[in-house]
C-alpha cells in the first residue's frame, strides 16, 4: 500500500522559524521548527494523513498489520527526518549496540526515571545515523589531528595575547601542551574532561576567546570557516566547554548532495543548514557541550571513539540513471534519492545533464519504504499488483510504502527514500 503519512515538526531551540514551514507549504508559527520526525518512534510517530476521523499512526498501522506493513513483524528499524538548522546543535555522541543495551539496564537497575535530567539512556538501542545535505550544511564529525587542533589553539593563544589577555593566553597555550606527544586518543579524553573541570585555567581559557577568535579572524592563514563556526558557538553558547571540545574536529562544509555518515561512538554536532537525515530507531544521546542539557563527562569520555578519522563525507553509490544510494552497511536503514525529470517539462529545474535525472526510476521494496518529496512533484505506482496503486506526492509530502513489489517513480521532482540496510 501507498499511505500518505504526516507530523507536526518539533520546535527545539536550534530550528529554523522558516525553512520547514517553507518546504511543507504552511504558515511559520514564529517558534523554531527543527525535525520533522517521519518513522515509528514512539516518541513522535508519524500519523496516518487524512485516512478516517479517528487519528491514527504510523505505530496504529504496523501494530494493525504487523506482517503487512512492519519489519519482521515489528516496528520501523529507522526513523527519517529533515532537519532545519538555525542555531548549532550540541555536540554529542551515540553509543554502539552493546554500549546501549548495557547501559539503559544499568539506569533501568538503579532505578533512574526515564524523564530525569541525568538519564544517559532512554532506550537499549545503538543511533548510527547519515546525513545528507538539502543546503549548504556546515557540521562538526569526527577527531582531526593533534597537530592540527594543537595549532589552532596555540594561534588563538597568540592572539589573545595580542589583546592583552596575559591569564587566557596562559591557558589556551596550556590547552595546547595537553595536545603534546603521548597517545591520541588518551590525549582527547583527558582534553575533554579538562574542559569541563570547570577550574581557573578552563575559565580564563574560555574567557579569553571571544577576542581571541575576533583577533584570528582577521589573519589571512586563519580558516576562515572554522572561526566563523567558532564565532556562533560562543554568541550562542558563552563560556561553553564545548566551544573547546570543538577544536578537535573536523569543521565540514556540505554542499547539497553531500553526506556525512555518524557511525555509534563519533562526535559530532550540527551547525547549521536544512537536510535529510536517516538513522537508527533510537533517541540515545550523551552530550559533550553547546548545551544546558546534562553533561555526564565520564561516561562521556568511556563511550566515544577518540581515534581520528581521515574524511567524514560519506559517498555515495550510483544504482541507475537518475537513482544514488548511501549504503553505510549497518542493517538498519540506507538513504536513496531519486530524481525525476519530465523531459518535455523544461521549466522543471530538474533537466537530465545537469541534475542526473531519468524520466522513469523503479525502486525495489523487498522493506518498507518511508519517502519525502523535497523539490517538485512525483508520481508513485506500484502497478504489478491486483489493484493498481498511484499516489502523487509534491515538496513536503511523504508517503509510507509497504513491502511488495517495486514502485515506479515519474514527474518532475527529487524524493528520498528510506529503507532498511
Amino acid at each position: 500500500m501507498l499511505v500518505f503519512i504526516e507530523n507536526t515538526p518539533r520546535a527545539y531551540a536550534w530550528g529554523s522559524t522558516n525553512a520547514l514551514a517553507e518546504m511543507l507549504g504552511t504558515s511559520p508559527t514564529g517558534e523554531p521548527q527543527a525535525e520533522l520526525w517521519l518513522g515509528t518512534h514512539p516518541g513522535s510517530p508519524a500519523h496516518v494523513a487524512k485516512a478516517t476521523p479517528v487519528e491514527h499512526t504510523l505505530i496504529d498501522l504496523v501494530q494493525g498489520d504487523p506482517e503487512r506493513y512492519g519489519v519482521d513483524g515489528g516496528p520501523l528499524p529507522f526513523l527519517l527526518k529533515v532537519l532545519a538548522i538555525g542555531a548549532p546543535l550540541s555536540l554529542q555522541v551515540h553509543p554502539d549496540a552493546a554500549q546501549a543495551a548495557a547501559g539503559f539496564a544499568a539506569e533501568e537497575a538503579a532505578g533512574i526515571p526515564r524523564e530525569a535530567r541525568e538519564r544517559n539512556y532512554g532506550d537499549a538501542h545503538h543511533k548510527p545515523e547519515l546525513l545528507v545535505a538539502l543546503s549548504d550544511v556546515t557540521a562538526l564529525s569526527g577527531f582531526r589531528s593533534l597537530d592540527s587542533a594543537r595549532r589552532d589553539l596555540r594561534a588563538l593563544a597568540t592572539c589573545a595575547r595580542e589583546r592583552g589577555a596575559t591569564a587566557g593566553a596562559g591557558a589556551l597555550e596550556a590547552a595546547a601542551a595537553r595536545l603534546g606527544e603521548r597517545d591520541a586518543e588518551a590525549a582527547r579524553r583527558d582534553f575533554i574532561a579538562w574542559a569541563f573541570r570547570g577550574d581557573a585555567e578552563v575559565v580564563a581559557a574560555l574567557a579569553a576567546l571571544p577576542a581571541a577568535v575576533a583577533t584570528r579572524a582577521e589573519a589571512t592563514d586563519a580558516d576562515q570557516d572554522r572561526i566563523a563556526a567558532l564565532q556562533r558557538i560562543l554568541e550562542t553558547h558563552p563560556g561553553d566547554p564545548g566551544a573547546l571540545v570543538s577544536l578537535l574536529l573536523h569543521h565540514v562544509r556540505l554542499a547539497p548532495g553531500e553526506a556525512l555518515f555518524l557511525p555509534a561512538r563519533q562526535l559530532h554536532a550540527y551547525l547549521g543548514g536544512i537536510a535529510v537525515e536517516v538513522m537508527a530507531a533510537s533517541d540515545n544521546v550523551l552530550r559533550a557541550g553547546l548545551t544546558e542539557k546534562h553533561v555526564d563527562v565520564d561516561e562521556l569520555c568511556r563511550v566515544l571513539d577518540a581515534g581520528e578519522i581521515a574524511e567524514p563525507r560519506f559517498p555515495e553509490r550510483a544504482l541507475a540513471a537518475g537513482l544514488v544510494a548511501w549504503q553505510p552497511g549497518v542493517p538498519d536503514f540506507q538513504l536513496l534519492r531519486a530524481r525525476v525529470c519530465d523531459p518535455d517539462d523544461r521549466d522543471a529545474g530538474l533537466g537530465v545533464p545537469d541534475h542526473g535525472a531519468a524520466a522513469e526510476i523503479e525502486v525495489a521494496a523487498a522493506h518498507p519504504i518511508v519517502l519525502v518529496v523535497t523539490a517538485g512533484r512525483v508520481r508513485v505506482e506500484r502497478l504489478a499488483t491486483e489493484f493498481a496503486e498511484v499516489a502523487t506526492a509534491r515538496r513536503g509530502q511523504s508517503l509510507y510504502v509497504s513491502a511488495g513489489d517495486p514502485i515506479r517513480l515519474t514527474g518532475s521532482g527529487e524524493v528520498f527514500l528510506a529503507t532498511v540496510g
